[in-house]
């Protein structure tokens, strides 16, 4: 008996290990398309700088930003954004497998094209000298500038220019330190991005560096007097990154990349970035997180609160963002009102009304969110990350239909304590009569496709903004 009971327990233990080596051959034999599929997103690694990618007014945005969200909207998957500012290490992500793509604004060359595959370009610029004007630069002419400043590359000899490390700039100064015939001092800079350099020009601590025409063009709204007008290079593509011979993923990116550039609203994100002069407005704002590190007018009474729910300031600076957009006077068409868009019978047993200040509405808000928690915790959902979903997920319908929702959840063999692929798939199914008639619902009907998305978004919004936004 002993014995059978062993050889049954080897019989399990080689099905079971066969099963995982097939379900590893099945994903193996996967092209890229079809796991960026399965996993349900595409992994993008960016650059964050005021094009690509920044938050504005607790609005993730940029250049890059908008079209990868397009590209995977293409797809039919989610996009997940990883941030670094290395060039270098952007390349050793994308071969380790850690990102399906580049999504920078990276020069087309060959000494690139040997370790990755471009796609089809999505931009074309050429690099120009920045430097500073003089002090007087106000009451010069245009000719008298030109006398001042560098206008020709020869110029360049003896000079010393700050390039970020790894960059087609760096290669494209030692070129043409080669090409003169005479010596041009190149300082690479691994822990300097391009935009934070130009900003030491305009601040006098370096006198020189190279940035493509249209970052260039951006940042002389704001620093203007910075001189972006001597060009360095001929024009150059500026392309995504994928995997040295993913043709399949390649070949679907340019499918659809050349189609959408013909499209107006191609045009409209460029613009928008890259021509539009009321850019100088939001990377003047005090809310341009890069520059600020601000996400609203509220951050100081986000972060005091936060404290009190042992939460992130971010995580719940995206909750107050998706009830109220930071507007403490904005009313709902179901009565909440304030930031934290909290219904009337609720406001008042925590103390607040519609005259009280951003920072009451705010104390009210987490207590609510504290009061959730404890509801939670009761009914033994211990584990953090989970219990952050299933507060979000009441703040937004209600914990009434939450509850109902992981009855469900648990009458249909689901986990009541794990919100994702569980618990939420029943709050979406609460529109259904079927389900809203069942004998453990007790609150009945509820749109629960926007609670799905509520939750979603929150989580989304503050991976941007831990992307951006410092801790502290």
């Amino acid at each position: 008996m002993k014995i059978l009971r062993i050889t049954l327990i080897l019989v399990l233990l080689l099905a079971f290990s066969t099963c995982k080596e097939k379900e590893k051959d099945s994903l193996a034999n996967l092209n890229s398309i079809e796991k960026i599929r399965k996993r349900g997103k595409l992994i993008a690694v960016m650059d964050y700088n005021s094009t690509n990618y920044f938050i504005y007014r607790g609005e993730p945005m940029g250049y890059q930003y908008e079209l990868l969200q397009l590209l995977a909207e293409h797809l039919g998957v989610k996009l997940e954004v990883k941030v670094d500012n290395d060039v270098d290490e952007n390349f050793k992500m994308l071969e380790e497998g850690k990102c399906d793509i580049i999504g920078i604004n990276l020069t087309v060359t060959k000494e690139r094209s040997k370790v990755i595959d471009f796609t089809y370009p999505h931009s074309q610029t050429h690099q120009v000298l920045v430097q500073r004007k003089p002090d007087n630069w106000k009451s010069l002419s245009e000719n008298q500038l030109d006398a001042i400043l560098l206008r020709n590359q020869l110029d360049l000899a003896g000079k010393v220019v700050y390039v970020q490390k790894g960059t087609s700039y760096e290669q494209r100064m030692r070129n043409l330190s080669d090409e003169i015939g005479d010596h041009i001092t190149i300082i690479d800079k691994s822990d300097k991005e391009v935009e934070e350099l130009i900003e030491l020009v305009a601040t006098g601590e370096i006198d020189y560096t190279v940035a493509d025409e249209n970052v260039a063009l951006v940042n002389q709204i704001y620093y203007p007097n910075l001189d972006v007008k001597t060009a360095i290079s001929f024009p150059q593509n500026l392309a995504w990154g994928v995997r040295k011979g993913d043709g399949i993923l390649k070949n679907e990116i340019n499918l659809w990349l050349k189609e959408f550039k013909k499209t107006t609203q191609y045009a409209l994100i460029y613009n928008k970035y890259f021509k539009n002069p009321r850019s100088i407005k939001i990377v003047e704002s005090d809310f341009y997180a890069i520059n600020s590190g601000k996400v609203s007018g509220y951050d100081e009474y986000i972060k005091k609160y936060s404290q009190d729910i042992n939460w992130d300031w971010r995580l719940l600076a995206s909750l107050i963002y998706q009830e109220s957009r930071f507007k403490p006077n904005v009313k709902s068409w179901a009565g909440a009102y304030g930031l934290m868009q909290l219904m009337p019978t609720t406001a008042r047993r925590f103390g607040v009304n519609k005259s009280s200040s951003p920072e009451k509405q705010i104390k009210a808000g987490v207590e609510f969110i504290k009061w959730l928690d404890k509801r939670f915790e009761k009914r033994g959902i211990t584990d953090e990350q989970e219990k952050i979903k299933f507060i979000l997920a009441s703040y937004n319908v209600g914990l009434g239909h939450i509850l109902d929702a992981r009855r469900l959840a648990e009458k249909e063999g689901k986990d009541p304590d794990k919100w994702e692929n569980n618990v939420d798939e029943f709050i979406i199914k609460k529109s259904h009569p079927k389900y809203y008639k069942d004998p453990v619902v007790k609150y009945g009907y509820c749109r629960g496709s926007e609670t799905y998305n509520y939750v979603i978004e929150i989580l989304d919004r503050y991976e941007h903004y831990k992307n951006i936004i410092p801790e502290t």
